[in-house]
């Protein structure tokens, strides 16, 4: 089983005032569009990935109420060694992120909570 570091601090920050509606500055609108990117390749053809918009599959969560459910930090191992789970019927393709590519999905995520 691999392990990946934790959330750096910088990225802790940047979820947390993503999360406050604080504006990301430029260099983090990069690690956003990575991100965005990331989900609409795995998870957009199930998942609503943006801040509005219904899911394609009922069953599947929105992702800006991801956070309503549990900690977007507890994502992080599950994403780095593969998240299984279904959506009652519908299985999620199984993919594993590399830490820079988590790093861009969480600090998304974060940024389009609400």
């Amino acid at each position: 089983m691999r392990r990946f570091q934790p959330i750096p601090l910088a990225l802790s920050v940047l979820l947390a005032a993503s999360v406050a509606g604080v504006e990301a500055a430029p260099a983090d609108a990069q690690l956003l569009k990575r991100g965005r990117a990331i989900a609409e390749k795995n998870c957009g053809g199930c998942h609503a990935v943006g801040a509005r918009g219904e899911s394609a599959n009922p069953k599947s969560p929105p992702f800006r109420h991801l956070a309503r459910k549990y900690p977007l930090r507890d994502l992080e191992e599950a994403l780095g060694e593969g998240i299984v789970v279904g959506h009652e019927g519908d299985e999620m393709p199984e993919f594993r992120l590399n830490a820079s590519q988590i790093e861009a999905l969480l600090a998304y995520l974060g940024s389009i909570q609400n």
